[in-house]
């Protein structure tokens, strides 16, 4: 398997993470009403939930980026590389989210969202 499918992996589990910051050690949790209950975090927490729909957000354009540039043959290591780029902006983002970074955050996404850009431009650079 390759790195960059190993990124769509753990792009795919980054929500997983963000929600259980913004659940942990919370006793009223409404599982009958999740949403409901997310709806009235605040803090920590909410920015948590909000990156959690993020990461979802994000996700469909990075897996698809990767495996179209990989079925058109874009060289493996250029896909990798920009596939970690494109974690590694995920994972700072995450951080400055949680950390109430708003300016930066939203520049980092925007690195996230060329990374995804990129792959698509290396098939059709590269096909």
């Amino acid at each position: 398997m390759t790195i960059a499918a190993w990124c769509i992996l753990i792009a795919g589990l980054l929500p997983v993470f963000t929600v259980a910051v913004a659940k942990w050690g919370r006793r009223d949790f409404d599982n009958a009403e999740p949403r409901a209950w997310m709806n009235d975090l605040t803090g920590l927490r909410r920015r948590a939930d909000y990156a959690h729909r993020n990461h979802f957000e994000a996700l469909p354009l990075f897996a698809a980026g990767v495996l179209v540039a990989q079925q058109f043959d874009a060289p493996q290591g250029v896909v990798d590389a920009v596939a970690l780029a494109f974690i590694a902006c995920r994972l700072v983002y995450t951080a400055l989210y949680l950390g109430n970074q708003p300016s930066a955050r939203s520049a980092v996404w925007s690195l996230g969202l060329l990374c995804n850009i990129a792959l698509f431009a290396l098939t059709a650079f590269y096909s």
